[in-house]
């Protein structure tokens, strides 16, 4: 089924699924659990916690699925974790983290509620769309169990949606031009993406890479000289997304309209839900 709105799969992703995966990595019950293995530190653990589906790989294939961290921050924590603990154990401790996480996030009562259960199946069901050529990141995470309990199912489901998406934007993003720095810098730009303070701390680029990224994307006119974007720069970064809206219709086509604009409303009431209870540091987001 074709959705007529082109901006609907976009919307719910933006608004209801990738906030809800991501809720993981700043949940400090990912940092206890993980640390309870001897994995401390923080881009140690959020390295393992994201790879470990594709098991014990090096810092080419993690620097290659991610896209924009910074190589020689990714060798130095792979493959060296997995001397620490195991990709399965890394994923039993990132299940744990978060239904932990989540019940403190929600509260037993949206926990057990059918909204989130309906959510769940919605979810689920897109992700039955979804395909594995091109795409490592998801094929990694399709291959694990669905849980059972409705609050892990729809985190599953939104991390496999999460990671579809993602794979099909790095093709997106190679077709476009953009390399990693000038992809997260125009990103910033926009006022959605990452501030400066959280690209260096997690990504582990410096400020100087920062500003020659800045320089070329001003260069091609995607920057104005205040760090803005111009007019063409709001073009690009519109190319990109609908580039990826293509690459990533088939799970919302698959759900259909009614399908996903539910998903849409019950994914961002949860949304709206972990937000107010502290799922994410104050600045992460914005052009600061």
């Amino acid at each position: 089924m074709t959705i007529d709105d082109p901006h609907a799969a976009r919307r719910c992703w933006h608004a209801a699924i990738n906030p809800l995966h991501a809720t993981s990595y700043f949940s400090p019950e990912l940092f206890e659990e993980l640390g309870a293995l001897g994995v401390t530190h923080r881009v140690a653990v959020n390295l393992a916690s994201r790879s470990a589906a594709m098991g014990a790989v090096g810092p080419g294939t993690v620097t290659a699925t991610f896209y924009n961290y910074r190589h020689d921050l990714v060798s130095r924590h792979l493959p060296a974790v997995w001397d620490t603990a195991t990709p399965e154990q890394v994923l039993a401790a990132r299940l744990r983290a978060v239904d932990r996480s989540l019940r403190r996030l929600l509260g037993p009562e949206t926990i057990a509620s059918p909204e989130l259960a309906e959510a769940a199946d919605l979810a689920i069901r897109a992700t039955e769309a979804c395909t594995r050529h091109g795409r490592t990141l998801y094929a990694a995470h399709a291959d694990l169990p669905v849980p059972e309990e409705p609050h892990l199912r729809l985190w599953h489901a939104t991390t496999l949606l999460r990671e579809h998406r993602g794979d099909g934007h790095l093709a997106a993003l190679l077709i476009t031009g953009l390399d990693p720095l000038e992809a997260l810098v125009s990103h910033t730009a926009t006022g959605r993406g990452m501030t400066a303070k959280w690209v260096k701390s997690i990504r582990g680029w410096e400020q100087s890479d920062l500003d020659a990224a800045a320089d070329r994307l001003r260069a091609r006119g995607v920057l104005d000289a205040a760090g803005e974007l111009t007019d063409e720069g709001h073009a690009l970064r519109e190319r990109l997304e609908t580039e990826t809206d293509r690459l990533d219709a088939a799970p919302y086509e698959h759900l259909g309209a009614a399908g996903t604009a539910r998903l849409h409303a019950l994914g961002g009431a949860l949304v709206r839900q972990v937000i107010g209870a502290g799922a994410f540091p104050a600045d992460l987001f914005g052009k600061g």
